[in-house]
């Protein structure tokens, strides 16, 4: 016994160490052949990250697994992905990997796991998915080896599948895709299987007939491969849950497909409509009171080629129905339904829609609908007609909708409209027949993304042709009041297609607050990136909405923009393309005019505005208050008393409020003052200023007629010379500051030298009084810092040098000219006669004498002025 049990651990061990080697020993060949298989049957480029051979993973097979496939196409579809897949399963008996290597693998089971394939056909009909190379096939490489699909099972987990067909104008998504069939296919007749479950997406000609609608599909199909027939046996589809049962067949001919397919609904129960609206709005349908019917059949009969679509008989049709939601109080009453989708030729364009009758009731709220549709994929005829009316607060109430906001207001409508829709695209709003009147009462509408709710008194909307007028339009929100009339000039085209609302309106309001209307965007996440990358980092986005294409003239008596308000403003507002411009607005405003031009735009990541702005004969105290943007340009500016004058030419990015961002602004300024006293103590920089020039009251300051140009980049302004007058002192400042406060100025004073008297001493007594208020010094003044903690460099010493050396020059003049008439005296002989010797020596002594009064003269003066003490004067007698 023991010697049994020893022997068949060994054995087990060997069996173990080899399932635990083969996968070593067999991997890199099984490598060298997938990718040779690749190469000898697939003109593309094909790529995997890597292979994995386990026999422990699906035992007793072999499994082989190929991690991220990707097929990239050849021309003419050249870097486009046909297919991209996680993981690629092979199954096969593990005696498959001891084969003869000329033999291909026979494969027993298939599974692609989060694929994703991408099939296109391009206008000309080249498709990307005729990848294959000639004479060759999925089973055998021409080289011998490869792989011998015979399946019994195949699955497709957790993938995509996207297909657009340029030509055919045809779109059609299927996500969340999982199917899976169980089957002989290697058999020639065989019945295979099969459960699907996806999400589907379908547009035709840009038109949405299905929008990640749920189906499902449990059948099982009798293989019949020789003749490549497959015939539907027992099945249920739900499409959302409307269930459905399938018989006929579907056959693979060699020049067309043929197909014979007839459906219905298993029963007539009007739960069958509701089950037709997706889940997450028809709720539990099973616990719905219904009664009436509703049943859909018909059938899909016809060759598909390149001309033929089959012909088609799809009914809807109910009668007298009704249904009520256990926990809502109101019923759905009076439902008549009957519809039909038909095609008699097999030609696409023969494919027509009737809606003969579509009408329900909610209380006395009746509603009335029938149309037609034609030419559904070629240039599709629409003729419809609507009356009724409907008390939208009963909606909820019938029906479990999940809103925001509950839903008001009395909606009536009695219009009728025939169009093309290559007149809507084209905008050729003449072929347009519409004629009728839809109006809504008693409308509120509120959100957490707008301030104050919305309240609709009235709007009538009278159709006639292509054109609609909107009518006594009255609206409030907030403290504003709204009255417009106008004209939509493509109602048609913005409900039907991607066009943009187009119109022109005027408006009228009594007070209009621009913060009522500050609607905020919740961005995406792809747009959260986008503003990540460009440093935005809000977390909501006002945004200018991008269907508008409109033209608003507008007149309002008050307008409160943050704390400002304009009086009797009127002017021109144009939306379009993300952008809003205004032109020629005119107002009111701190007690002067303003007019306006310029435009915001949030058509980009990061919003911009520039802007023309004229300020006339504002009260600078007011502005300055209220204007945060004027602070920035002008700080000192708050200090002034008076009126000003300004035009500012502006650009720059906005923040995600759509104020300003200060260190992006650019462009220019030139202002007047037009007359203004100063109050030093408002700023601490004048404060500080008029506290070290002693000799100057800044009280007394007189800015009439002032002008100075201001240029402002990357957060600076910079500030032209300009020239001022304090109470004679002439001023010339110039300079520099950012919007983060620091500054760099410098005023230039000429100061008469009568207010530098403390600092010259005796000095100045030399000068006369018309010479001490003529005479001046330019004293250099540096102001840096911040305006509300300023730095004040005063170069006093050097304006008291500079005004010395000048009193020492202009009294040497002095000197100079008494010393010339002096000398022209004595050289002329104004001073006696030379008549004897003894007069010859008294006239030399005479002109010593004189010589020594003026260089006495001399020095008494300059000793004065430079603070020396004076020399007693010689009274020997000569």
């Amino acid at each position: 016994m023991k010697k049994f049990l020893k022997i068949a651990a060994i054995a087990v061990g060997v069996i173990l160490l080899i399932l635990l080697l083969t996968p070593i020993l067999f991997e890199k060949q099984l490598k060298d052949l997938v990718q040779k298989t690749i190469n000898e049957n697939l003109n593309a480029q094909v790529a995997f990250a890597d292979i994995d051979l386990s026999l422990f993973r699906n035992f007793p097979d072999a499994t082989l697994g190929i991690e991220d496939l990707s097929v990239v196409n050849n021309a003419p579809f050249a870097g486009d992905t046909l297919a991209f897949s996680e993981e690629v399963v092979l199954q096969m008996s593990v005696m498959e990997l001891f084969r003869d290597s000329g033999k291909p693998l026979r494969i027993d089971a298939l599974k692609l796991n989060r694929t994703l394939l991408n099939i296109k056909v391009d206008s000309l009909g080249n498709n990307n998915y005729d990848i294959a190379i000639e004479d060759t096939s999925a089973t055998k490489t021409s080289g011998g080896g490869g792989f011998e699909f015979d399946m019994q099972h195949y699955e497709v987990n957790d993938s995509r599948v996207s297909y657009y067909d340029k030509g055919a104008g045809i779109k059609l998504l299927v996500e969340d895709l999982n199917h899976k069939g169980n089957g002989d296919l290697s058999a020639q007749n065989s019945t295979l299987s099969t459960f699907s479950s996806a999400l589907v997406s379908l547009v035709v000609d840009e038109v949405k007939y299905l929008n990640r609608n749920k189906v499902q599909l449990e059948a099982d199909f009798m293989m019949d491969l020789e003749n490549q027939k497959y015939s539907f046996l027992e099945n249920e589809a739900l499409i959302n849950q409307l269930p459905l049962t399938f018989d006929g067949y579907v056959k693979v001919n060699e020049d067309n497909n043929e197909v014979d397919i007839t459906f219905k609904t298993p029963s007539s129960s009007f739960k069958n409509f509701l089950a037709v609206i997706p889940e997450e709005y028809s709720k539990n349908i099973e616990e719905v009171e219904t009664s009436g019917d509703f049943v859909v059949n018909g059938f899909i009969r016809g060759i598909v080629d390149e001309t033929y679509i089959p012909k088609m008989e799809i009914n809807i049709n109910s009668d007298n129905a009704s249904f009520k939601y256990p926990d809502l109080p109101k019923k759905v009453e009076d439902i008549t339904i009957a519809a039909e989708v038909m095609n008699t030729t097999g030609l696409a364009d023969d494919t027509y829609v009737n809606i003969d009758t579509l009408n329900f009731r909610i209380d006395q709220d009746a509603f009335r609908a029938n149309g037609k549709l034609r030419n559904l994929t070629g240039n599709m005829l629409v003729d419809m007609a609507v009356k009724g009316s409907i008390n939208l607060a009963n909606l909820e109430k019938a029906y479990p909708l999940e809103l925001e906001q509950d839903l008001n207001g009395m909606v009536t409508a009695d219009m009728s409209t025939s169009f093309d829709m290559e007149s809507i695209e084209k905008e050729q709003y003449q072929n347009v027949q519409s004629n009728g009147i839809a109006t809504i009462r008693n409308f509120s509408y509120s959100s957490p993304e707008i301030p104050n709710e919305i309240k609709l008194a009235t709007a009538t909307m009278k159709f006639n042709s292509g054109n609609v007028a909107l009518q006594d339009f009255l609206a409030t929100t907030g403290s504003t009041d709204l009255a417009v009339n106008g004209n939509i000039q493509n109602f048609m085209g913005y409900m039907f297609t991607d066009q943009k609302l187009k119109g022109n309106f005027t408006a009228r309001s009594k007070s209009f607050s621009v913060n009522d209307f500050m609607v905020k965007e919740k961005p995406s996440a792809e747009t959260e990136s986008t503003r990540t990358q460009t440093a935005a980092t809000a977390e909501e986005a006002i945004k200018i909405p991008s269907f508008l294409d409109v033209q608003l003239d507008f007149v309002a008596d008050q307008v409160l923009y943050d704390n400002l308000v304009l009086k009797n403003a009127k002017g021109k507002l144009a939306i379009n393309n993300e952008t809003a411009s205004l032109q020629n607005v005119t107002a009111s405003i701190f007690n002067g005019s303003i007019n306006l031009n310029g435009n915001v735009s949030t058509g980009e990541p990061v919003p911009t505005f520039g802007m023309k702005l004229d300020l006339n004969s504002i009260d600078i105290a007011q502005a300055f208050r209220d204007m945060e943007l004027l602070r920035n340009l002008a700080p000192i500016a708050q200090a002034l008393q008076g009126n000003l004058s300004t035009n500012l030419d502006l650009r720059g990015n906005l923040n995600e409020d759509l104020t300003p961002k200060l260190q992006t602004l650019a462009g220019n300024a030139l202002a007047e003052v037009l007359g203004a006293r100063v109050k030093p103590e408002q700023t601490p920089l004048l404060a500080q200023l008029d506290q070290n020039l002693n000799f100057i009251d800044l009280n007394n300051l007189n800015l009439k007629d002032l002008r100075t140009n201001l240029t402002f980049n990357n957060g600076q302004v910079e500030v032209q010379p300009f020239d001022f007058n304090i109470k004679g002192i002439k001023a010339t400042a110039s300079g520099s500051h950012g919007f983060d406060q620091n500054m760099r100025y410098n005023l230039a004073l000429k100061i008469p030298a009568k207010y530098l008297g403390d600092q010259l001493g005796s000095t100045l007594s030399k000068l006369s009084a018309t010479a001490q208020d003529s005479m001046t010094v330019a004293l250099p003044v540096d102001l840096t810092g911040t305006f509300n903690n300023p730095r004040i460099n005063l170069n006093m010493e050097q304006a008291v040098s500079n005004l010395t050396q000048k009193i020492i020059a202009s009294q040497t003049e002095k000197l100079q000219e008494k010393g010339k008439g002096i000398l022209t005296d004595i050289i002329t002989g104004k001073t006696g006669k030379d008549t004897t010797t003894a007069g010859q020596t008294q006239k030399k002594d005479s002109v010593r004498t004189q010589e020594e009064v003026v260089k006495e003269a001399a020095r008494d003066i300059l000793g004065g002025i430079l603070g020396g003490k004076k020399k007693k004067k010689d009274t020997t007698n000569q």
